[in-house]
């Protein structure tokens, strides 16, 4: 089978990324072979198909006639459109598999692919067909005015950062595809969460999303009995991850327990100059990320909008570490309350400090999350559970002529 996935960025720039490379990894270890279509990039990866790459494009050119250009492209791009045809008529793929395409290379891609009879799967990393912002959130509470596909209240309520030109961009973009019927021709959706897929079926139905979670490989991971007593958390320093209400409780709490901080964001300024108690260490990756998680007692992942599925939850599983987590979104079905961590609602610094402090003060009950967490993530969340379930879903869609097919090992 030869399978083209689509990304607008092909280096590791999140969790997008990561799960895109490794199902591509996945696909190639079962004797499939990939194909790559995504923009030119001095950080990408070595690729043989960056001939059919579009030109980089950053949104941010200073002068009103570009800027208008830029708007244009990020509703429709020609290009695109034009290079994914030339590599879907040179290489003939059987599936196109979308991950992140919104702006660089837009849906309009999803259309090029349908017209000349590919299959596509779009796999949903955020909730961008039912909220032309992604998030679902205005004005920092969660919205969901948009998920039966009428757009009008990002204009009203002038969704996107509060401007009414941004918003009506984005309300265009949202209207132009809604009218091209972009996101009905995608074969089926990959909702890694079941939260996910219940706020998408209103406008798709249920016949067109699928669930399939994200996998990570737990065996190249070795769970380690290293506990330094502190709290880590790992993500974006941005006003949707709740860091801020997660650094106020570790203030109030007068810096009684351990916060390392690892990440950065348009928050880390104000974050630096406002708590100075936690311990601020950038971005982490590679051997610095592994070895911050070895030595953590507990992973916090504060969230205040709808998370889908994070990957830093089920690195923290991994590496058999207990989790405190928001009550919202997609993370209730990773983190077992009371079983691989405890739960607590979004902005709340009072039980947040509750949970945070029953496991720092209790190590057996951290060593029995943590283990049972690491249990979940090899049985349920396993990379190759996750292979045989896509491939499983790529042969559905392929006429029977055109299917063959493979086990998983």
């Amino acid at each position: 089978m030869k399978i083209l996935f689509a990304n607008k960025f092909f280096f590791r720039n999140g969790g997008s990324e990561v799960v895109m490379f490794n199902e591509m990894d996945l696909m190639r270890g079962l004797e499939n072979d990939v194909i790559e279509f995504s923009m030119h990039d001095s950080r990408n990866l070595p690729s043989r198909y960056d001939d059919y790459f579009v030109s980089q494009k950053s949104y941010r050119s200073p002068s009103r006639g570009d800027k208008i250009k830029s708007a244009l492209s990020l509703i429709h791009s020609p290009e695109a459109v034009e290079k994914i045809k030339k590599l879907i008529l040179d290489e003939k793929p059987d599936i196109l598999h979308c991950h992140n395409i919104y702006h660089q290379l837009t849906p309009s891609i999803i259309t090029a692919a349908a017209w000349l009879n590919i299959p596509v799967v779009l796999t949903l990393h955020d909730y961008k067909p039912v909220c032309p912002v992604y998030t679902r959130l205005q004005g920092g509470a969660v919205c969901t005015r948009c998920s039966d596909g009428h757009f009008e209240a990002v204009l009203t309520r002038r969704c996107a950062d509060g401007s009414l030109g941004k918003s009506i961009l984005l309300w265009a973009e949202a209207r132009y595809h809604a009218a091209l019927r972009s996101y009905h021709r995608v074969s089926k959706f990959v909702a890694p969460s079941k939260f996910m897929r219940d706020a998408v079926v209103r406008r798709f139905g249920n016949d067109k999303v699928i669930h399939i979670p994200n996998g990570i490989d737990a065996s190249r991971i070795q769970m380690s009995d290293d506990d330094e007593q502190y709290v880590l958390y790992l993500g974006r320093l941005s006003a949707e991850k709740g860091v801020e209400t997660l650094l106020r409780t570790h203030a109030a709490d007068n810096g009684a327990w351990r916060l390392v901080v690892a990440g950065t964001g348009p928050l880390l300024d104000d974050c630096l100059s406002r708590f100075p108690l936690a311990e601020f260490v950038g971005h982490l990756s590679g051997e610095a990320l592994e070895h911050k998680l070895r030595k953590a007692a507990v992973v916090v992942v504060p969230s205040e909008w709808h998370e889908n599925s994070p990957l830093s939850i089920l690195e923290a599983m991994a590496h058999g570490k207990p989790i405190v987590a928001s009550r919202i979104g997609g993370i209730p079905e990773l983190v077992r309350d009371g079983l691989t961590g405890l739960l607590f609602e979004p902005r709340n610094t009072q039980e947040l400090s509750s949970r945070l402090k029953t496991l720092l003060d209790d190590a057996g009950l951290r060593t029995k999350f943590g283990k049972e967490a690491r249990r979940v993530a090899e049985t349920e969340y396993s990379l190759s559970r996750h292979g045989a379930a896509l491939l499983a879903l790529y042969e559905s869609l392929l006429p029977p002529f055109r299917s063959s097919s493979r086990a998983v090992s």
